[in-house]
């Protein structure tokens, strides 16, 4: 019969494995938020090429803010704490960043007439210049980790998997 509480191999290689896309997503969150904390006036200049916002007060707190939530969202995944809050907010800043990224990449197809995957720009994901097909597969990547870290019920080398309370 088997014991419910020792793992078996399956159940372990599934809990290395999120614990290996926990320490990763969180490490490029952290990689990420971390260069665009370092060069604050850069990354708000990129922000502004996006058109989204208007308001000068609110692009200045969206460049000024986002870089040290991503950090902290990364640092929360590392260390194990709120894993599933964390991954959710990172999958709530991924989709929409790689939709206008992806926006922005047809636009400069359209406007230049080059091959999709031709196509480079510093999206101000905080590693400069990209090819966009590799940024967008990165991007999926992450998002995928994301989502399978929120679906997951993995508590193995965390210190809190969820806020609530279990029960």
């Amino acid at each position: 019969m088997n014991d419910p509480v020792s793992p078996t191999p399956r159940r372990s290689g599934r809990e290395l494995a999120a614990a290996i896309a926990r320490w990763v997503l969180g490490g490029v969150m952290i990689y990420m938020g971390v260069s665009k904390a370092l060069h604050p006036v850069d990354f708000l200049k990129i922000v502004r090429q996006y058109e989204m916002v208007e308001n000068h007060v609110a692009l200045n707190l969206i460049a000024a803010a986002l870089p040290w939530f991503e950090i902290f969202c990364g640092l929360l995944l590392v260390c194990g704490i709120a894993v599933r809050g964390s991954a959710l907010l990172c999958l709530a800043m991924l989709i929409p960043f790689t939709w206008i990224v992806l926006q922005r990449a047809l636009a400069i197809r359209e406007a230049k007439a080059i091959p999709f995957c031709a196509i480079q720009f510093d999206c101000g994901c905080g590693g400069g210049e990209v090819i966009i097909c590799h940024k967008l597969l990165e991007n999926g990547l992450l998002i995928l980790m994301s989502a399978l870290l929120v679906i997951g019920a993995n508590r193995r080398w965390c210190l809190r998997h969820d806020l609530r309370k279990a029960g």
